[in-house]
């Protein structure tokens, strides 16, 4: 099982970014891979709740199921991804304070996920999503993510 990390420093509060990330319907914002999300069970942003997250990679297009599996306002937002029940990925956002002289400037933001596809699943999913080298598509996509993500926090102020 493959896992990819990718981390940016952001000048912006993490309670902000963390309410940014949890709010998976407008995660289309900041991540090139998605399409938007809906809430379908739960609350929303809360441990065990779900929601259907669509995806897209060129005219590929493709939804999976995801459950909330950690929910820490300014620390930590993950979900578990799976299709038709099937495990696909765990993917999670730390949000790590930096300071300076005691003061707290914005935070380290890293983005991580582990693919638990089965290997059916593994020779499957480029047929349904276009991309052959998930790792590396991942590492793409996820620092692209980071980077729209820093844009929208900086400019809000």
């Amino acid at each position: 099982m493959a896992t990819v990390e990718v981390s940016r420093r952001i000048a912006a509060d993490p309670g902000r970014l963390y309410l940014m990330i949890a709010e998976v319907t407008q995660m289309d914002r900041w991540s090139p891979e998605s399409a938007g999300a809906r809430w379908v069970r739960g609350q929303p942003g809360e441990i065990g709740s779900r929601f259907r997250g669509r995806n897209r990679n060129g005219l590929f297009r493709w939804s999976t199921t995801c459950t909330v599996t950690a929910a820490e306002p300014g620390r930590r937002f993950g979900f578990a991804v799976t299709w038709l029940g099937m495990p696909v990925s765990d993917w999670a956002f730390d949000f790590i304070p930096s300071e300076v002289g005691g003061a707290e400037v914005g935070c380290q933001v890293r983005e991580s996920t582990t693919d638990r596809r089965s290997r059916l699943l593994r020779i499957i999913t480029p047929l349904g999503t276009g991309v052959p080298r998930r790792t590396e598509h991942n590492r793409r996509t996820m620092e692209q993510t980071l980077a729209a993500l820093d844009r929208a926090a900086t400019a809000a102020g």
